[in-house]
């Protein structure tokens, strides 16, 4: 009985510990140690006691005392500690690497994008690149926030952003079409995870997750918005679908497949093995081939086109926003959700898509002539995998910060 109580209490010291810090962390302005009371229903000594755990543990951080006018001694605001914990976000596109480190407070520390192209690419040389570009992402954050007689900052994970069908729980990748990679476990990251335990002298965890999940995540902390479609474009074409402010997976964690579903059955074969997909249509290399420029040219090269009044160019950015409107009709169709975010290669080209796009939505959505349809240029751009990856780490420190205080019970 001992045993059990014991434990009812250590769990429940858990779960106060994450409430108090999820009101620090998502405050618009700092807490004080009475007003979380007040906001949480807590003794004011149990948010005390509280609050100095997740400051011994620097979570959170103690700004200079306010004096107010009231009796009593003066207010300490608490916010989010800066430079402490680092989450790391690492992304493999067809066209890039790219990484970024944030810190708790949403700090970009330290980013990184390296061109290139990895289609066909062997898994284990990447990861052995990535592993290279993680270690000096985190050395160059680490400087940015060195001070002396300061703890150094500790690497809380590692999410790494892929294109493809990731198996969320086992954190696997299932396949990445446009890349051709199959079957990537958690084992197969191990090179990263060398590197970093290396170079920082402990384990790191590493996580595989879809590369426009975590953009939908990263338009949730930069937009404020909380139920819409992210669509995530490059040479494929992803999607997350958001829902007060939580990404909908499905039951493994495959939904969104946006630039596979179906817009012609008798149209160009996919690299999925399927024909007629959305992204042989309004993927960048669809764009780019159709405007008969090269495979290695970028969004920009086809958007000065488009701002010359290129007849052709206008021509397939047509036919592109009206492929993507009537994929979104269908979800919008399924899911009823009234408010899409373009982003990656779409980001520089919605001022050309958003109006043929808006149109197609207006044909197609069966409850067009009652609802009114918003299609939103992305905060983020093209970045928005890794920032997305990188602070859903950060995120699980504040979440569950019980697992990052050590500190032993009485």
């Amino acid at each position: 009985m001992t045993v059990s109580n014991a434990a009812g209490q250590h769990t429940l010291r858990e779960r106060n510990l994450a409430l108090v810090a999820k009101e620090i962390f998502a405050a618009p302005e700092p807490l004080s140690r009475a007003s979380i009371a007040g906001l949480t229903g807590l003794t004011r000594a149990t948010v005390s006691s509280l609050v100095d755990l997740l400051v011994d543990a620097q979570i959170v951080s103690e700004l200079a005392p306010v004096v107010s006018r009231k009796a009593g001694r003066p207010a300490v605001p608490l916010t989010p500690a800066a430079g402490t914990y680092f989450g790391v976000g690492l992304e493999v596109n067809v066209s890039h690497l790219g990484g970024i480190v944030v810190d708790l407070t949403g700090n970009v520390l330290a980013e990184l994008i390296t061109p290139g192209d990895f289609r066909g690419s062997d898994p284990a040389a990447v990861m052995a690149q990535l592993g290279t570009m993680a270690v000096a992402l985190v050395d160059e954050a680490s400087k940015a926030v060195h001070q002396p007689r300061r703890q150094a900052p500790r690497v809380a994970g590692v999410n790494l952003a892929l294109p493809g069908l990731v198996d969320p729980n086992k954190s696997s990748l299932r396949v990445a079409p446009n890349l051709g990679w199959k079957d990537l476990d958690p084992v197969d990251t191990t090179p990263i995870s060398s590197a970093l335990s290396e170079a920082l002298g402990y384990g790191v965890e590493i996580a595989i997750g879809n590369e426009a999940n975590f953009g939908g995540l990263a338009q949730i902390a930069s937009s404020g918005l909380s139920t819409f479609i992210y669509v995530s474009a490059e040479v494929g074409i992803g999607s997350a679908i958001v829902l007060d402010r939580d990404v909908f997976l499905g039951r493994r964690g495959w939904s969104g497949e946006l630039g596979h579903v179906k817009v012609d059955p008798n149209g160009p074969e996919c690299t999925c093995g399927s024909r007629g997909c959305l992204e042989q249509y309004a993927g960048l290399a669809a764009l780019l081939r159709g405007t008969g420029l090269p495979m290695d040219a970028s969004v920009d090269d086809l958007v000065e086109k488009l701002k010359i009044n290129d007849e052709v160019a206008g021509q397939v950015i047509q036919r592109a926003g009206l492929a993507l409107g009537s994929a979104l009709s269908d979800f919008i169709n399924l899911i009823d959700i009234h408010m899409v975010v373009l982003g990656g290669v779409y980001q520089a080209l919605s001022p050309y898509l958003i109006p043929v796009v808006e149109e197609s939505l207006k044909a197609h959505v069966l409850s067009a002539q009652w609802s009114e349809f918003q299609v939103l240029e992305s905060a983020v751009g093209s970045g928005a995998a890794v920032l997305g990856a990188a602070t859903d780490v950060t995120r699980a420190v504040y979440e569950s910060p019980a697992s990052w205080i050590t500190e032993q019970d009485d």
